[in-house]
C-alpha cells in the first residue's frame, strides 16, 4: 500500500494571507480538517490552521504567506501520510482499491479491474475497466457492493440482471 495517499487539488485562493482552497477528494472537508501535514512536490507543509468552508477545506500552510504563492499553488494535488488518518478496522481507502479486480457473485466470474471510483450525489460509484467494451458502473453500496477488501485484495460484488451481463445475452 502506497504510504502517501491523493487528498485532493487546490482549487484557488482564499484572502490575502496565502490560504488555498482544497476541494477534497475523501469522504469531505470534514475528514481532512484535522490533517497536520500536506505533501506537495516531496515537499512537506505543516497545517498552520484549517476549516471548512461550504464544500472545500481552507488551508493556511506554513511557507505560504502571499496570495501570490498560494495562487502558485492552484491545481495541485495535496497528499497525506496515510500514518496521519488511521482508519476504523472495517474502512480503507479508496485509492487502496484501484487496480484491484472485482469479482461478481451472481455471474461467479471476474468483471474486470476498478479504474476509479466516482463520487456522485446519490452514492459513489465503481467504474470497472472491462477488456474490449466500455466501462461498467456499478453503486459502491448496498445491495450491490458486498465486500471491497485490499487485504484480500478482491473486491465482490452482486450485480442484478441486466446489469453487466450484455455478453451473455440475457
Amino acid at each position: 500500500m502506497k504510504q502517501y495517499l491523493e487528498a485532493g487539488q487546490i482549487v484557488g485562493t482564499h484572502g490575502i494571507r496565502g490560504e488555498v482552497k482544497l476541494n477534497p477528494w475523501s469522504d469531505g472537508a470534514d475528514f481532512l480538517a484535522d490533517i497536520p501535514v500536506f505533501y506537495w512536490r516531496d515537499k512537506p507543509y505543516a497545517v498552520e490552521s484549517a476549516r471548512v468552508h461550504k464544500n472545500v477545506l481552507l488551508l493556511k500552510l506554513a511557507g505560504i504567506s502571499s496570495v501570490q504563492q498560494a495562487e502558485a499553488m492552484r491545481g495541485a494535488v495535496l497528499l497525506i501520510d496515510r500514518a496521519d488518518k488511521p482508519l476504523c478496522e472495517d474502512k480503507c481507502f479508496q485509492q487502496d482499491l484501484i487496480g484491484l479486480p472485482v469479482f461478481d457473485l451472481r455471474l461467479g466470474r471476474n468483471l474486470g479491474t476498478l479504474k476509479e471510483v466516482l463520487r456522485l450525489p446519490a452514492s459513489d460509484v465503481f467504474a470497472i475497466r472491462r477488456e474490449g467494451t466500455e466501462d461498467l458502473l456499478i453503486p459502491a453500496r448496498d445491495p450491490f457492493l458486498v465486500e471491497a477488501d485490499p487485504a484480500s485484495g478482491l473486491i465482490r460484488v452482486r450485480t442484478i440482471p441486466g446489469m453487466g451481463d450484455e455478453e451473455d445475452g440475457r
